[in-house]
C-alpha cells in the first residue's frame, strides 16, 4: 500500500487524557495543590511548547487532547493562577541551593543539572507570564487553528459504569459538554470516558449491599453509555484493546442503508473486529440506532510508550522519576536500569536523554508502519488508523522526556514522503465514517479490564454512600422548588456540586493503589459530610421556608471552598 502525506496510506491518532481531581482549597503538599502545580510545570506547559515549536515548523501533533472539566476549572481558578508562580520560584530557588551544595562538594556534573532545573522552571515561569497566566486559553489557540482537537470528559471524572442512575451519568456528561462550550466557544465532538469504563444497555443491580437508605428499585434497566453520549451530541469515545479482542458481534437489527458489517482480521476463516478502524457502538435491545463511534487502543505500540520496564521510558538515559534530592525535590539521576535499586542510579545527562527521544520517535514510526501497512489489512480501500491513547501526565511528569518524543515523532511523520499521517479522531471520521456496528462488553482500561480498581473490599464503603446520595439528590431536584425560589436554587446547585465531587473516580483509585489513601478517604468523607449538611439545610428550608440557624454561613463557606462549575443548574439531573 502506497501513500503520501497528502494522500496517506494510514493514520495515527494520539489521545492525551489530562485530568486531576479537584485539589484547589483542599491541601497543598504532599497532597493537594502541588499535584496541579507539578502537572502544569512538567506536562501542560511543556506540551504547549511542543505545539508552539511544531506550529513554527509547519507541523502539528494533531492529537485529541482531553481536558477534563474539573481540570479546566482548576487551571482557570484565581488561586492556581496566583500560587503557581510561587511554586515555580520555590523550585528555582531550590535548584540554586542544590547547585551551591554540589559545587561545594565538587560534584560538578550534578551542579550542571541543577542549572538545567533552574532554566527549566524559569522557562515555565516565562511561558506562564507570556500566556497571561491562561493555560486553557493557550490550548484553545491550538484547538482553533486545528493543530489539536480538544475533547471533554465526565464533569468530575465520575466512573460511569458504576454510577447508580442514568441521571448521574447524564449530569456528568452534560456538565462536561457545557463546561467545554464555556471555555472553548463550541461543543465537543468526542469524550474520554473516565477510566475508559463502558457499560452496555441492560439490567443492572447495585453491586454492593445497601442499608435502609437504599433506593427502593434494586434492579433496573439501564441505558448503554453510547445512548447517553448520543443524547448529548457526542460523536466518539475510546476503548481499551480487550473490549474488541473478541469475535465481531454486529448489530442484530438492519444496518444503516448501504452499510454492512466490516471485520478486517480473520482467524480460522471467521471474521474478527479490527483494532484499526472505528465502529459505531451497538445498542442491543434498542430500536434506535445511535451513531456514536469508538476507537480501540492499539496493543502493539502502546506498551512502547507507557511501560517503564519494556518501553521507551525505561531507557537507561532517561530521568529517574522516583529518586529525588531533598528538600527541593529535584531529580539528578537517570534510570540506569529499570529494576535497579535507587542507590545504584547514575547521574542524569539531559542532553544524552534528549538524543534518545529522536531514536525512539524513529523506532515508533517504524513500528507503526509495520502495524498499519504490513498487518492491518482493511481490504475495502479505507486507510487504517492506529489509536494511541495515554494519560497526558505520562508525558513530562512521569516520563520527563516524553513531550520531546512527541515533537520528534510529529516532525518525522510530517515529512512529505511519509506514508502515515497524524490526524485527530474527528478529522478521520469526517473522511472515513464507520461502516458497521459492533457491540461492546462491560469493562475498563483498569487492572484485568474490569472495575476492580474502583470497586473492591477497600472501596465498597464509598459506593454504599454514593448510591443513597444520588437518590437523595435526585429526589430534591425532582421536587422542583429550585425552579421558582432563588435561595432554594442556590442550595440545590451546591448540593449538585458536592455530589459531582463525591463521584470522582480518583478517590477509589487513590485508595486502591495506596498512592494517597488517607488523603482520598478524607476528601471523600469531606464531600459526603458537606452534602449531608446541605441536604439537611435544604430540607429545613423546604418545610419552613427559612434557613436554620447558621445555615447561610455554612452554605457560603462550602460555596467558597468548592466553587466549581459556576453555570451549573439542577436541570442537568432532569
Amino acid at each position: 500500500m502506497q501513500g503520501s502525506s497528502t494522500n496517506p496510506a494510514a493514520y495515527i491518532t494520539f489521545t492525551l487524557h489530562s485530568h486531576l481531581p479537584y485539589v484547589v482549597h483542599h491541601g497543598t503538599w504532599p497532597h493537594g495543590l502541588d499535584w496541579l502545580h507539578e502537572a502544569a510545570a512538567e506536562t501542560y506547559i511543556p506540551l504547549l511548547r511542543v505545539f508552539t515549536d511544531l506550529e513554527k515548523a509547519g507541523a502539528a501533533l494533531k492529537a485529541n487532547i482531553s481536558l477534563s472539566p474539573i481540570l479546566l476549572e482548576q487551571l482557570s481558578h484565581p488561586t492556581f493562577q496566583e500560587e503557581f508562580p510561587k511554586y515555580l520560584q520555590q523550585k528555582i530557588e531550590a535548584a540554586q541551593k542544590d547547585e551551591q551544595q554540589f559545587v561545594a562538594k565538587g560534584e560538578l556534573h550534578k551542579a550542571s543539572v541543577a542549572q538545567f532545573w533552574q532554566r527549566f522552571f524559569s522557562e515555565a515561569m516565562g511561558n506562564f507570564d507570556s500566556l497571561d497566566r491562561n493555560i486553557v486559553g493557550a490550548f484553545k489557540h491550538f484547538y482553533d487553528i486545528g493543530s489539536i482537537e480538544i475533547i471533554t470528559c465526565g464533569a468530575t471524572h465520575g466512573y460511569f459504569a458504576l454510577l447508580g442512575t442514568d441521571a448521574s451519568i447524564q449530569a456528568q456528561v452534560r456538565v462536561g459538554v457545557e463546561t467545554h462550550e464555556r471555555f472553548f466557544g463550541r461543543r465537543p465532538r468526542g469524550i474520554w470516558l473516565p477510566e475508559c469504563a463502558y457499560r452496555p444497555r441492560g439490567e443492572w443491580r447495585y453491586p454492593v449491599y445497601l442499608n435502609g437508605a437504599t433506593p427502593t428499585k434494586a434492579v433496573m434497566m439501564r441505558a448503554g453509555i453510547e445512548e447517553i453520549l448520543d443524547a448529548n451530541g457526542l460523536e466518539y469515545f475510546f476503548v481499551d484493546t480487550h473490549m474488541v479482542e473478541k469475535r465481531a458481534m454486529f448489530s442484530p437489527y438492519e444496518l444503516l442503508a448501504g452499510n454492512r458489517p466490516i471485520a478486517t482480521e480473520y482467524e480460522g476463516g471467521e471474521a474478527l473486529a479490527s483494532f484499526y478502524r472505528p465502529y459505531w457502538a451497538d445498542t442491543p435491545g434498542s430500536a434506535q440506532k445511535h451513531k456514536v463511534s469508538f476507537f480501540t487502543r492499539d496493543p502493539k505500540t502502546g506498551i512502547q510508550v507507557w511501560s517503564g520496564d519494556s518501553g521507551y521510558p525505561g531507557d537507561p538515559n532517561y530521568l529517574e522519576f522516583h529518586k529525588k534530592h531533598w528538600p527541593g525535590g529535584h531529580r539528578y539521576w537517570r534510570v540506569t536500569q529499570s529494576k535497579a535499586d535507587l542507590g545504584s542510579k547514575q547521574e542524569y545527562d539531559p542532553y544524552a536523554a534528549l538524543a534518545r527521544t529522536h531514536d525512539h520517535a524513529q523506532h515508533f514510526a517504524g513500528l507503526a508502519h509495520h502495524v498499519l501497512l504490513d498487518t492491518a489489512t482493511p481490504g475495502d480501500g479505507q486507510p487504517p488508523i492506529l489509536c494511541a491513547p495515554f494519560d497526558a501526565e505520562l508525558f513530562g511528569h512521569w516520563w520527563f522526556e516524553g513531550p520531546e518524543f512527541l515533537k520528534s515523532l510529529a516532525l518525522q511523520l510530517s515529512h512529505p514522503g511519509s506514508q502515515i499521517k497524524l490526524t485527530t479522531a474527528g478529522e478521520y471520521l469526517d473522511k472515513f465514517p464507520p461502516s458497521g456496528f459492533l457491540s461492546l462488553p462491560e469493562g475498563s482500561w483498569g487492572k484485568n479490564g474490569t472495575h476492580e480498581v474502583w470497586l473492591n473490599h477497600d472501596t465498597e464503603w464509598t459506593w454504599k454512600n454514593i448510591y443513597p446520595s444520588e437518590f437523595a439528590v435526585q429526589q430534591v431536584v425532582e421536587r422542583g422548588l429550585w425552579r421558582t425560589d432563588g435561595l432554594a436554587e442556590r442550595l440545590v446547585k451546591q448540593i449538585c456540586r458536592e455530589l459531582l465531587l463525591l463521584e470522582s473516580s480518583d478517590w477509589q483509585f487513590l485508595i486502591t493503589t495506596g498512592a494517597a489513601r488517607d488523603y482520598a478517604e478524607e476528601r471523600f468523607i469531606t464531600h459526603l459530610e458537606q452534602l449531608r449538611t446541605l441536604l439537611a439545610i435544604y430540607q429545613h428550608y423546604e418545610s419552613k421556608r427559612k434557613l436554620p440557624a447558621g445555615g447561610m454561613e455554612t452554605l457560603a463557606n462550602i460555596e467558597e471552598r468548592d466553587s466549581i462549575f459556576p453555570g451549573l443548574t439542577p436541570q442537568v439531573y432532569v
